[in-house]
């Protein structure tokens, strides 16, 4: 049985994108970002190492869930995201925060929470934010234990505790000008909205999304990492246009990632006391380079959607 990226999916890539059906033993036709093409990356176990008895079974339905998670764990999903939007190729691609650079670095402390988060905590967090999901699944529940042992798997070749080349997504310094929201706007015209739409709604087939929406009320929140201009930067320089990963200058992706964050979004869950600017004091004010709190031609950045 070959593990495939679901075929609606596929199907709009094959137009758009002309990306090709990858089994997850077949790396070769999702090239690494160009800008980094001579490192040596880690290259995960092929599905064909996997034994057939319960672990095998464990680790395909952990990879089910993490490429199709809004259907599979639709409780703990509150917008239109799955794991696989974020973490490309499955969550191997290197520079895509692939798992196997991910679960070698746990127990690791997090400033985002002040505590040190075991690898169940670290997905918790993930269903919380990126998936706008409310109360995340228990740490000892079949979804965190799934997605568990799909990422144990991916890296269960990989050295422990050693920061591999990949891993995350690579930083990208904020240019010497700052960004530039209207540039952003005319990248995003130019390079994103085929996919995402014009006005960041993402593309549907059926009921489901087979290119996921950047704002508006089926995004990530506003807890959610990727709110940061610059980690926005740093995955869209490695991994966008699909396909094209490092096409774009350090400057049009920090002014397309600005352009993309400057939009509305779900709240932050940790919401202070209905407050906006204790919210921001609290916990964006030293998060990266974001706009949560701040008033942007005139509009209070970080009043949520629904």
């Amino acid at each position: 049985m070959k593990l495939l990226i679901p075929g609606a999916l596929l199907s709009l890539l094959a137009i758009q994108v002309q990306a090709a059906t990858i089994a997850m033993e077949d790396q070769s036709q999702i090239p690494a970002p160009s800008a980094s093409a001579h490192v040596e990356y880690f290259k995960p176990p092929a599905e064909s190492e996997l034994p057939d008895n319960a672990y095998g079974k464990l680790v395909r339905e952990g990879y089910a869930l993490f490429v199709d998670t809004k259907r599979l764990a639709p409780q703990f999903v509150g917008n239109g995201l799955n794991c696989s939007n974020c973490h490309l190729d499955q969550g191997r691609l290197a520079n895509s925060a692939p798992l196997w650079g991910a679960y070698p670095m746990y127990p690791a402390y997090r400033k985002k929470n002040d505590k040190v988060n075991t690898f169940a905590e670290r997905l918790q967090g993930c269903f919380q934010f990126s998936m706008n999901g409310g109360k995340p699944p228990a740490a000892d529940s079949p979804q965190i234990t799934a997605l568990s042992v799909y990422a144990y798997w991916l890296a269960s070749k990989a050295p422990l505790g050693v920061e591999l080349p990949g891993r995350g997504y690579p930083d990208v310094a904020q240019p010497a000008k700052g960004y530039d929201l209207k540039q952003g706007a005319a990248v995003y015209q130019a390079q994103c909205a085929v996919c995402h739409g014009d006005n960041g709604q993402g593309q549907k087939a059926g009921a489901d999304y087979v290119m996921p929406p950047l704002w508006g009320k089926d995004s990530y929140n506003w807890g959610a990492g990727m709110h940061r201009i610059n980690t926005a930067a740093s995955f869209i320089k490695h991994n966008m246009p699909l396909g094209k990963g490092g096409s774009l200058s350090d400057q049009q992706a920090w002014d397309v990632a600005a352009f993309v964050n400057s939009h509305e979004r779900p709240q932050d869950p940790r919401l202070v006391e209905g407050s906006i600017e204790k919210t921001r004091v609290k916990f964006h004010a030293n998060d990266g380079v974001n706009l949560y709190g701040q008033t942007v031609e005139g509009v209070l950045i970080g009043q949520g959607i629904r």
